[in-house]
């Protein structure tokens, strides 16, 4: 037997249309696993990077201690 749902097609439409309605873009919606529905905001260049943040390469390259 399967769990059900803990969210609907119809909470992510809400979500996202509220989120567009408030003049944000919608960059990425993301569930997780005990039901959370996050949305990234920002334009959708930004969410085609594959999760890297522009923080990555200073750090990256910064000398170790």
């Amino acid at each position: 037997m399967t769990a059900r749902a803990v969210f609907r097609q119809a909470d992510v439409t809400r979500l996202v249309r509220g989120v567009t309605a408030a003049g944000m873009q919608v960059a990425k919606v993301i569930v997780e696993p005990g039901g959370n529905i996050v949305v990234l905001t920002g334009a959708n260049d930004e969410a085609d990077e594959g999760g890297r943040n522009p923080w990555d390469e200073v750090f990256n390259e910064a000398p170790s201690a």
